[in-house]
Parts: structure tokens; C-alpha cells; sequence
């Protein structure tokens, strides 16, 4: 049985160095894909916009620049948790969010209540185990 965990967070989608929107950003976590978080964008004008990636890329973010490929995520200043920049590219396009820190602090310390960091193999099996006893159970009972 998964269990999820969800936030909102407000983000600035930053357009230029002088122009930026602030948008609700929905965090979701779902123990059944424990490795992953996702990140909905609610873009003004546009249908949302879910992006997936590892929950550790999110967590080395909040201290060092971390990514590689298309999802990049760094702290925006060399001060301990204050903001962070979140970078997505697809092809040639690139968006650029500034996000505080420490709701990510706060929605990674839920994911890591639910399933540890670096227990995510162990808790997946226990997961499909106990689903399997329960399944058992009812076509018993």
C-alpha cells in the first residue's frame, strides 16, 4: 500500500534579470516510487507541466549544484539554505526557478519519514510483501 506526500510551494519563473512570476509548484512523493519526487508547474496560460526526478538530485541540490542532462538544481547563494535555483531543459528551451529552501527542506524531511534515503529497495519489497499478506488475507477471509 503507497502513502504520498504533497506540497505546494510558491516558485519565481524567472524570464529575464528583470521579469519574473511567481507560480504554485505542487511536490508529490509516492512510496511506490521511492527514488522519485515530481514537480507540477502551473505556468500562466499553459495546462500543467509535471517533471520527475530523483529525490537525492533534489536533497545534493539544497547544498552543491547537482544534475545532469536536462534537470539541474544548485543553491542560488553560498548561504547555508536560503534559496535554491531549479533549471529544466527540453532541446533548446531552458526555465529557470528560484525556490526557498526551506520548504524543500521540509517536504524532503517528510519523503524521508515515509521511506529513509537510502532505504528505498528495502522499503519497496516490504511494501509488495505486505501487499501480497493483505491480498492473502482478504481472499481468505
Amino acid at each position: 500500500m503507497s502513502q504520498t506526500v504533497q506540497a505546494e510551494v510558491m516558485m519565481s519563473f524567472i524570464v529575464s534579470e528583470e521579469l519574473a512570476f511567481r507560480i504554485p509548484v505542487e511536490l508529490d512523493f509516492d512510496s511506490a516510487d521511492p527514488y522519485a519526487v515530481r514537480f507540477t508547474f502551473d505556468l500562466p496560460g499553459d495546462a500543467p507541466v509535471t517533471w520527475a526526478f530523483s529525490r537525492e538530485l533534489l536533497l545534493d541540490g539544497l547544498s552543491r549544484p547537482a544534475g545532469e542532462g536536462d534537470i539541474h538544481v544548485e543553491p542560488a547563494s553560498g548561504a547555508h539554505l536560503s534559496d535554491v535555483f531549479v533549471s529544466l531543459q527540453v532541446g533548446s528551451e531552458q526555465a529557470l526557478f528560484r525556490v526557498g529552501a526551506a520548504p524543500l527542506v521540509a517536504f524532503l524531511d517528510r519523503t524521508d519519514r515515509l521511506v529513509p534515503l537510502g532505504q528505498e529497495e528495502i522499503c519497496g519489497t516490504l511494501d509488495a510483501e505486505l501487499d501480497r499478506i493483505f491480498a492473502n488475507a482478504q481472499r481468505a477471509g
